[in-house]
Protein backbone atom coordinates (compact mmCIF):
# COMPACT_ATOMS: atom_id res chain seq x y z
CA UNK A 1 0.00 0.00 0.00
CA UNK A 2 2.81 2.19 0.67
CA UNK A 3 4.70 1.80 -2.47
CA UNK A 4 1.26 2.49 -3.95
CA UNK A 5 0.95 6.06 -2.92
CA UNK A 6 4.42 6.83 -3.74
CA UNK A 7 3.37 6.07 -7.18
CA UNK A 8 0.41 8.17 -7.26
CA UNK A 9 2.25 11.10 -6.18
CA UNK A 10 4.84 11.90 -8.93
CA UNK A 11 1.87 11.79 -11.76
CA UNK A 12 0.36 15.43 -10.30
CA UNK A 13 3.13 17.48 -11.07
CA UNK A 14 3.13 16.87 -14.71
CA UNK A 15 -1.16 17.05 -15.13
CA UNK A 16 -0.71 20.17 -12.91
CA UNK A 17 2.38 21.72 -15.57
CA UNK A 18 -0.24 20.65 -18.10
CA UNK A 19 -2.99 22.55 -17.26
CA UNK A 20 -0.84 25.64 -16.47
CA UNK A 21 0.38 25.64 -20.31
CA UNK A 22 -3.14 25.31 -21.05
CA UNK A 23 -4.35 28.22 -19.21
CA UNK A 24 -1.08 30.08 -19.95
CA UNK A 25 -1.74 29.59 -23.77
CA UNK A 26 -5.79 30.36 -23.09
CA UNK A 27 -4.71 33.46 -21.81
CA UNK A 28 -2.38 34.63 -24.74
CA UNK A 29 -4.86 33.74 -27.20
CA UNK A 30 -7.59 35.83 -24.89
CA UNK A 31 -5.46 39.03 -24.75
CA UNK A 32 -4.12 38.87 -28.44
CA UNK A 33 -8.12 38.47 -29.40
CA UNK A 34 -9.00 41.92 -27.53
CA UNK A 35 -6.22 43.49 -29.04
CA UNK A 36 -7.44 42.92 -32.43
CA UNK A 37 -10.83 43.84 -31.14
CA UNK A 38 -9.53 47.25 -30.33
CA UNK A 39 -7.25 47.52 -32.88
CA UNK A 40 -10.04 47.25 -35.22
CA UNK A 41 -12.56 49.52 -33.81
CA UNK A 42 -9.86 52.04 -33.39
CA UNK A 43 -9.09 51.53 -37.20
CA UNK A 44 -13.31 51.69 -38.12
CA UNK A 45 -13.21 55.02 -36.28
CA UNK A 46 -10.40 56.32 -37.60
CA UNK A 47 -11.49 55.75 -41.52
CA UNK A 48 -15.20 57.40 -40.47
CA UNK A 49 -13.21 60.59 -39.63
CA UNK A 50 -11.76 60.13 -42.38
CA UNK A 51 -14.84 60.02 -44.31
CA UNK A 52 -15.91 62.89 -42.45
CA UNK A 53 -13.01 65.02 -43.03
CA UNK A 54 -13.72 63.90 -46.79
CA UNK A 55 -17.22 65.33 -47.36
CA UNK A 56 -15.37 68.90 -46.68
CA UNK A 57 -14.56 68.17 -50.43
CA UNK A 58 -17.98 67.68 -51.85
CA UNK A 59 -19.06 70.41 -49.57
CA UNK A 60 -16.75 72.70 -51.76
CA UNK A 61 -17.23 71.26 -55.14
CA UNK A 62 -21.16 71.62 -54.59
CA UNK A 63 -20.59 75.78 -53.54
CA UNK A 64 -18.75 75.82 -56.92
CA UNK A 65 -21.22 73.83 -58.20
CA UNK A 66 -24.39 75.96 -57.34
CA UNK A 67 -22.54 79.72 -57.63
CA UNK A 68 -22.38 79.16 -61.19
CA UNK A 69 -24.77 81.58 -62.25
CA UNK A 70 -24.51 81.36 -66.32
CA UNK A 71 -24.90 77.59 -66.74
CA UNK A 72 -22.97 77.65 -69.90
CA UNK A 73 -19.75 77.84 -68.16
CA UNK A 74 -20.52 73.91 -67.89
CA UNK A 75 -20.47 72.93 -71.12
CA UNK A 76 -16.50 73.01 -70.76
CA UNK A 77 -13.60 71.45 -68.81
CA UNK A 78 -12.91 74.59 -65.79
CA UNK A 79 -9.57 72.44 -64.58
CA UNK A 80 -8.92 75.69 -62.00
CA UNK A 81 -12.02 73.97 -60.30
CA UNK A 82 -11.46 70.53 -60.90
CA UNK A 83 -14.94 70.28 -63.67
CA UNK A 84 -14.50 68.29 -66.47
CA UNK A 85 -17.48 68.51 -68.59
CA UNK A 86 -17.34 64.70 -69.70
CA UNK A 87 -17.94 61.79 -67.85
CA UNK A 88 -15.30 59.48 -66.46
CA UNK A 89 -12.66 58.50 -69.22
CA UNK A 90 -12.75 55.28 -68.93
CA UNK A 91 -15.25 53.77 -66.51
CA UNK A 92 -13.46 50.34 -66.48
CA UNK A 93 -10.87 51.11 -63.69
CA UNK A 94 -12.91 53.85 -62.18
CA UNK A 95 -11.27 55.83 -59.33
CA UNK A 96 -8.21 54.20 -59.53
CA UNK A 97 -7.48 55.51 -63.15
CA UNK A 98 -4.77 58.58 -62.90
CA UNK A 99 -6.89 59.94 -65.77
CA UNK A 100 -9.66 60.20 -63.17
CA UNK A 101 -8.10 62.74 -61.20
CA UNK A 102 -6.75 65.16 -63.80
CA UNK A 103 -7.13 68.62 -63.00
CA UNK A 104 -8.12 67.90 -59.66
CA UNK A 105 -8.64 70.29 -56.44
CA UNK A 106 -6.16 70.23 -53.47
CA UNK A 107 -7.31 71.64 -50.52
CA UNK A 108 -4.41 72.61 -48.08
CA UNK A 109 -4.26 70.74 -44.60
CA UNK A 110 -4.87 73.12 -42.12
CA UNK A 111 -5.42 73.33 -38.01
CA UNK A 112 -8.91 72.01 -37.80
CA UNK A 113 -8.53 69.27 -40.73
CA UNK A 114 -4.50 67.43 -41.10
CA UNK A 115 -5.30 66.05 -43.94
CA UNK A 116 -4.98 66.81 -47.58
CA UNK A 117 -8.66 66.60 -49.51
CA UNK A 118 -8.79 66.37 -53.57
CA UNK A 119 -12.03 66.42 -55.70
CA UNK A 120 -12.65 66.76 -58.87
CA UNK A 121 -16.62 67.06 -60.47
CA UNK A 122 -17.97 65.49 -63.44
CA UNK A 123 -20.90 66.03 -65.72
CA UNK A 124 -22.70 62.63 -66.86
CA UNK A 125 -21.59 63.86 -70.45
CA UNK A 126 -20.63 61.81 -73.34
CA UNK A 127 -18.85 65.21 -74.60
CA UNK A 128 -18.33 68.68 -73.51
CA UNK A 129 -20.78 71.47 -75.28
CA UNK A 130 -24.62 71.31 -74.97
CA UNK A 131 -26.13 69.13 -73.39
CA UNK A 132 -29.33 68.70 -75.50
CA UNK A 133 -27.08 68.23 -79.01
CA UNK A 134 -28.13 65.59 -81.36
CA UNK A 135 -24.41 63.82 -80.65
CA UNK A 136 -23.96 64.49 -76.99
CA UNK A 137 -25.68 62.17 -74.59
CA UNK A 138 -26.14 63.21 -70.89
CA UNK A 139 -27.72 61.77 -67.70
CA UNK A 140 -30.69 63.41 -67.22
CA UNK A 141 -33.87 63.28 -64.83
CA UNK A 142 -36.88 65.06 -65.31
CA UNK A 143 -37.35 68.18 -62.81
CA UNK A 144 -39.01 68.15 -59.94
CA UNK A 145 -42.33 69.47 -60.46
CA UNK A 146 -46.16 68.97 -58.79
CA UNK A 147 -46.93 67.34 -61.99
CA UNK A 148 -45.46 64.25 -63.50
CA UNK A 149 -44.47 64.74 -67.77
CA UNK A 150 -46.85 63.72 -69.50
CA UNK A 151 -46.34 61.34 -72.66
CA UNK A 152 -48.92 62.15 -75.35
CA UNK A 153 -50.20 59.45 -77.65
CA UNK A 154 -47.88 58.03 -80.25
CA UNK A 155 -44.99 59.49 -78.42
CA UNK A 156 -42.23 56.55 -78.00
CA UNK A 157 -41.91 55.53 -74.40
CA UNK A 158 -38.02 54.32 -74.90
CA UNK A 159 -35.59 55.25 -72.27
CA UNK A 160 -33.30 57.56 -74.93
CA UNK A 161 -36.46 59.23 -76.13
CA UNK A 162 -38.02 61.08 -73.10
CA UNK A 163 -40.55 63.65 -72.24
CA UNK A 164 -39.54 66.23 -69.98
CA UNK A 165 -41.50 69.11 -68.43
CA UNK A 166 -39.25 72.29 -68.74
CA UNK A 167 -35.57 71.65 -68.35
CA UNK A 168 -34.23 68.43 -67.63
CA UNK A 169 -31.74 68.34 -64.73
CA UNK A 170 -27.90 67.24 -65.39
CA UNK A 171 -25.91 64.97 -63.22
CA UNK A 172 -22.85 65.76 -62.01
CA UNK A 173 -20.71 63.59 -59.84
CA UNK A 174 -18.37 64.76 -57.24
CA UNK A 175 -15.73 62.49 -56.03
CA UNK A 176 -13.56 63.31 -53.13
CA UNK A 177 -10.49 61.20 -51.87
CA UNK A 178 -8.22 61.62 -48.81
CA UNK A 179 -4.84 60.13 -47.60
CA UNK A 180 -4.73 60.06 -44.00
CA UNK A 181 -1.17 59.91 -41.89
CA UNK A 182 -1.68 56.50 -40.85
CA UNK A 183 -1.99 55.61 -44.61
CA UNK A 184 -5.77 55.07 -44.58
CA UNK A 185 -6.72 56.46 -47.57
CA UNK A 186 -10.84 57.01 -47.92
CA UNK A 187 -13.31 57.94 -51.38
CA UNK A 188 -16.31 59.76 -51.21
CA UNK A 189 -19.18 60.51 -54.32
CA UNK A 190 -22.21 62.46 -54.02
CA UNK A 191 -24.31 63.04 -57.28
CA UNK A 192 -25.72 66.89 -57.80
CA UNK A 193 -28.51 67.23 -60.06
CA UNK A 194 -29.02 70.47 -61.94
CA UNK A 195 -30.57 72.20 -64.16
CA UNK A 196 -28.85 73.14 -67.47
Amino acid sequence: MMRQAANQKGIALPVMLIMLAVMMISTVYLLRSTNSTTMTASNLAYENSLSKAADLGIHRAYQWLNSRVDRNELWVNVPAAGYVATANPDPAQGVSNPAFWNGAVTIAPTAENPNTIQYVIHRMCMEQGAYNTATNNCVQTAARQKVQAKTRVGDSLSSDAPAYQGKPQLHYVITTRISGPRGGNVMNQAVVMMGP
